[in-house]
C-alpha cells in the first residue's frame, strides 16, 4: 500500500505550494464572482440610466402627455422588455400595473439611485429618476429583470470556476515536476554519500545549487578532519608502539632475572618509566585535539581567566598578568579544549622560567593574537629556531621532556596559525600565536 511520507521535503513543498496554489485560485474564483455580479449590475444601471433620459426626452416632446409604451394595453409595453411606472403629479402609469404596488414606497426621495427590489420570487433592478419642469414634478421608474441575467452570470461563473480548477491541477502538475527537479541534487547528494561509505569515492564533488554550496563544502572539510584525525590516531600508535617497545623489554628482562637490582639501575628504569609516562601523556594530548571544525566556539576571556588563576596557584612565587583586547565576552572559532592547551601550554612553561612575572595579552582583530611573555633568562637568538622540536630541551635542569611546544606546534597548525618566539624586553622569551578569526 502506497505510503505518504509526511516528513520528506518533496511532501512538504508540494502541500504549501499546493495549498497556496488552492488559496489563490480560490480566492480569485470568489473575487471574480462578486465583480462579474458588480459589472453586470453597474452595466444594466447606466443602460437604465440612459433609457430614463432618453424617455424624458420623449416624455417632454409629447408635452406632458404619457407615451404610449406607459400603456398596459398597448401593444408596445407587451413587447417593451423593461418596465416602466410614471408618477406626475399623484397620477400614476405603468406599462405593469402589477408592479406598483411593491415599487410604491420608492415614489419617495428626491435622489436617483439605483435599487433592488424582489417580489414574488422575481428580482428587479430598478432605477430612480426624479425630474421636474413647467411646475410639474415626476418620479420615473425603469426596472428590468435581473433574475435572468444572474443566471447568466452563475454559469458563467462555474464555468470559470471548471476552468480555474483545470488551471489548479495544472499548477499542482507542474509543482510536482519543478520540486522533483529542484531536489534531484539531494538525489545525486545522496547517491555520492552512498558511494563514499561504500570507499568507492573519497569526497563529494557536485554541480549544485549555491544554497548547497557551504553543505557540500563543510561535508569535505569534516571528512577531511576525520582523516587527519584517523591519521593522527594511527602516528599516535606508531609513536607508542616504537617508543614503549624497547623500554618495556629491557625493564621485563630485568625484573626475571636473578640479578638483585643496584640503585643506579633502579634509577636507570625508573627514568625510563618516566619517559614512558611522558610519552603517552604527549600522545594522548595530541588525541584530544579537535580542530576548527568541531563546531564549537570560546570565549577567550573567561578561560583566560581561569587558567591564569590556576597557574597563579601553581606557581605562587610569580606573578600573572592578564589582558584582553577589546575587553568584551568575544567568542572565536576554537574548541574549548584546544584553546586552554594552547595558552596552558605557554603560560606553564613561563612559570618555569620566570623570575616575578609573566603577562598573557589577547588581542581580537582580523585574527586572535596571543602574546605570553615572560622576565626570565629567556633563550639565546641562535636557539630560538630550535624551540617547539620534538623532543628537544634546552635546559636539563628544568623539569620536562620537550614535548609541550611540540604539541603546541601541532594545535596551531591545525587551526592553520602559527607561532613565534622572540626575545621579551625584558631580556625573557616572548611567545606569540596567531589564529585565524573565522
Amino acid at each position: 500500500m502506497f505510503r505518504v511520507d509526511r516528513r520528506s521535503l518533496r511532501f512538504r513543498l508540494l502541500t504549501w505550494l499546493g495549498g497556496m496554489a488552492l488559496i489563490v485560485v480560490g480566492v480569485t474564483w470568489l473575487l471574480h464572482g462578486i465583480l462579474l455580479h458588480d459589472l453586470a449590475r453597474d452595466f444594466l444601471g447606466d443602460r437604465l440610466r440612459q433609457e430614463a433620459d432618453h424617455a424624458l426626452q420623449q416624455f417632454r416632446q409629447g408635452q406632458l402627455s404619457a407615451p404610449s409604451w406607459l400603456n398596459a394595453t398597448s401593444p408596445a409595453s407587451q413587447v417593451f422588455h423593461h418596465l416602466y411606472v410614471l408618477r406626475l403629479d399623484g397620477h400614476v402609469t405603468t406599462s405593469h400595473p402589477r408592479w406598483v404596488a411593491p415599487l410604491e414606497p420608492y415614489f419617495e426621495g428626491k435622489d436617483d439611485t439605483l435599487v433592488d427590489v424582489e417580489w414574488q420570487g422575481r428580482r428587479l433592478l430598478v432605477y430612480r429618476r426624479t425630474f421636474s419642469f413647467d411646475d410639474h414634478s415626476g418620479v420615473l421608474l425603469i426596472g428590468e429583470d435581473f433574475a435572468a441575467v444572474e443566471a447568466g452570470l452563475t454559469t458563467l461563473h462555474w464555468w470559470v470556476g471548471g476552468i480555474a480548477g483545470l488551471l489548479l491541477l495544472l499548477l499542482v502538475t507542474l509543482n510536482l515536476i519543478a520540486v522533483t527537479r529542484g531536489l534531484r541534487p539531494l538525489s545525486w547528494l545522496q547517491r555520492q554519500l552512498d558511494e563514499l561509505q561504500a570507499g568507492s569515492r573519497e569526497r563529494l564533488h557536485l554541480d549544485t545549487p549555491s544554497e548547497l554550496d557551504d553543505l557540500v563544502a563543510q561535508l569535505n572539510r569534516f571528512m577531511d578532519d576525520h582523516d587527519k584525525r584517523l591519521r593522527r590516531s594511527r602516528e599516535s600508535v606508531a609513536n607508542l608502539s616504537h617508543a614503549l617497545k624497547t623500554p618495556l623489554a629491557a625493564i621485563t628482562q630485568v625484573l626475571r632475572g636473578s640479578r638483585p637490582i643496584e640503585d643506579e639501575r633502579r634509577r636507570k628504569m625508573l627514568h625510563r618509566l618516566e619517559n614512558v609516562h611522558a610519552q603517552l601523556e604527549a600522545e594522548l594530548r595530541r588525541s584530544r585535539i579537535a580542530g576548527p571544525y568541531a563546531g564549537q566556539r570560546t570565549v577567550i576571556r573567561r578561560e583566560a581567566e581561569q587558567l591564569i588563576d590556576m597557574f597563579d596557584a601553581l606557581y605562587p612565587d610569580k606573578s600573572f598578568h592578564l589582558e584582553v583586547v577589546p575587553m568584551v565576552e568575544t567568542s572565536v572559532n576554537v574548541e574549548r579544549q584546544d584553546f586552554t592547551e594552547m595558552l596552558g601550554i605557554v603560560l606553564d612553561n613561563a612559570g618555569k622560567w620566570a623570575n616575578r612575572e609573566v603577562r598573557c595579552r589577547l588581542e581580537l582583530a582580523a585574527s586572535l593574537t596571543i602574546t605570553i611573555e615572560d622576565d626570565g633568562s629567556g633563550v639565546p637568538q641562535e636557539d630560538i629556531p630550535l624551540l617547539g622540536r620534538r623532543g628537544m630541551r634546552l635546559d636539563e635542569g628544568r623539569p620536562g621532556h620537550g614535548l609541550g611546544l611540540s604539541i603546541l606546534h601541532q594545535l596551531v597548525g591545525h587551526y592553520d596559525g602559527s607561532v613565534h618566539f622572540q626575545i621579551a624586553a625584558s631580556g625573557g622569551l616572548r611567545v606569540v600565536i596567531t589564529l585565524p578569526n573565522t
